[in-house]
């Protein structure tokens, strides 16, 4: 992508491309033509499991009203007692404030181009996966990656921070 290209992208599209542009990652947002605001949609569209949609969860820390993200499989629920224990009491945060805070609204978080950087923390259910794909600033948007190019794109930690899976009886 020599940047010609990003113009005719959303602008959060647009960040997202240059993150993963300046961190030379091999994989470059991509526009669905339906919408991907849901993990299952996403997974719909791209024709993936479920669990392979590295859905991005905003919450927002109590104690100093900071964004935390948690970027969970698609087939997960976010567990906020075991985010809490981490990060400090947590509660929802409503769409003015992820928008305020991330620049993308709710169905097209990214898990890197934030305005202000979050607390973020990476459920390690998604290295269950060899490829996962992420939102990529735009509920139409996504980009295509490793679980181990998460670390590196977001500087965050690896936690367990998602409700147990159920278990499957034969």
């Amino acid at each position: 992508m020599c940047g010609a290209e990003l113009h005719a992208l959303p602008e959060g599209v647009q960040r997202v491309a240059r993150v993963l542009q300046d961190a030379n990652h091999p994989h470059t947002p991509l526009m669905l033509d339906g919408a991907a605001r849901t993990a299952q949609e996403a997974a719909h569209g791209l024709g993936v499991q479920l669990g392979q949609i590295a859905k991005s969860v905003i919450f927002k820390r109590k104690q100093d009203g900071l964004a935390v993200l948690v970027v969970a499989s698609g087939d997960r629920r976010v567990d906020e007692k075991k985010v809490s224990a981490l990060v400090g009491k947590i509660g929802r945060a409503d769409a003015d404030f992820v928008k305020a805070q991330t620049g993308f609204a709710i169905g097209g978080v990214s898990p890197v181009a934030h305005l202000f950087p979050p607390v973020t923390l990476l459920d390690q259910d998604l290295w269950r996966f060899e490829e996962i794909w992420a939102a990529a600033g735009h509920p139409h948007a996504v980009f295509r990656l490793r679980p181990d190019d998460l670390k590196p794109l977001t500087g965050a930690a690896v936690a367990d921070v998602v409700q147990s899976a159920p278990e499957v009886s034969a």
